[in-house]
């Protein structure tokens, strides 16, 4: 009787006791927000364990910030150019392309001068060079590589947008900073040198992935700035035609070219045809004709035998 009075005195004390503490404010402690690698990689327990996540992810709100402040920029454009002229003196329109480049706050890329023949065997140079000027003086560089040409075979040129490319690369560079400085503070307030030890692991590779980025957004921004000329400079004497004695071979040895081209073009469709068509024609006819003629002439054998057997055999005649 009196453990039956005990008990329902006690549970309705153990009751209030957990509605009171239930009821009072709980006091969190302060964290710092842990990055996503230290997340991924796995270790740390300790800090996992004390340190929250924050809520924001850096990579979203860099390219959210990077994309309004570039939304009214102007658009970012790889610029290129490629002719090829007919000069009479190869070798002084290298030296003045290069004089031309170097002028305008560009350079030389590339310069390559090499020996070709004419059509009578002499040999003459030719050469190719590849250079950077600024964007806004492509168009003045080309008019003054083409002026005094003695011909102008070709000229094209080529544009680019990189815009997105980078203003994706700048959003990445500004998430990988944010990552780095949250890693810092973490790696400010470890206590454990296990924490200290992976923290630093993932600064490391921060760092490393944040000169990559870095020297690709350098690249595409002297890319930008700097457009690429290339120029092939063919000299005029090996353009000149064949002449003896007021006779020019060359059309001549055009239209014997030309023959030749349309003969072996109707031999190749000559060859084309038989093989996809005349030949299986002529092989589909074949087979059953000679499969008639191998049955035809077994069942002649066949006949010829029983006579050659019932033939009698005559015995000699005695002399």
């Amino acid at each position: 009787m009196k453990r039956r009075i005990l008990l329902a005195l006690l549970v309705p004390m153990f009751g209030l006791a957990a509605c009171a503490r239930l009821a009072a404010p709980r006091s969190e402690p302060s964290a710092l927000p842990l990055p996503e690698p230290m997340i991924a990689m796995g270790g740390a327990p300790a800090m996992q364990e004390s340190l929250a996540v924050a809520p924001a992810a850096p990579a979203e709100m860099a390219k959210s910030d990077v994309a309004n402040q570039t939304s009214s920029a102007d658009r970012l454009v790889i610029r290129n150019a490629d002719l090829s002229i007919v000069v009479k003196d190869v070798l002084a329109r290298v030296t003045s392309i290069q004089n031309m480049a170097n002028a305008m706050g560009g350079f030389v890329v590339s310069s390559n001068t090499y020996e070709t023949y004419t059509r009578d065997g002499e040999p003459v140079p030719q050469a190719q060079i590849v250079i950077r000027v600024p964007q806004e003086k492509l168009n003045a560089a080309l008019d003054l590589i083409k002026k005094d040409a003695v011909e102008v075979q070709n000229e094209s040129q080529s544009g680019q947008d990189v815009t997105d490319q980078y203003v994706d690369l700048q959003s990445r560079l500004k998430a990988k900073l944010l990552a780095e400085e949250q890693l810092t503070a973490i790696m400010k307030e470890a206590k454990r040198t296990e924490d200290v030890l992976a923290v630093y692991a993932q600064l490391q590779q921060i760092e490393s992935e944040i000169e990559v980025l870095r020297g690709q957004i350098k690249y595409t921004e002297q890319s930008a700035a700097l457009s690429a000329i290339s120029v092939n400079i063919i000299a005029e004497e090996t353009l000149k035609p064949i002449e003896v004695g007021g006779w020019k071979p060359e059309g001549v040895a055009r239209d014997a070219i030309q023959s030749l081209i349309y003969f072996w073009q109707d031999f190749t469709d000559f060859m084309i045809h038989f093989v996809l068509y005349t030949l299986p024609v002529l092989i589909t006819i074949a087979i059953p004709l000679v499969l008639i003629f191998l049955l035809l002439r077994w069942i002649f054998r066949k006949l010829r035998k029983p006579k050659a057997a019932a033939a009698p055999i005559e015995a000699p005649k005695k002399k």
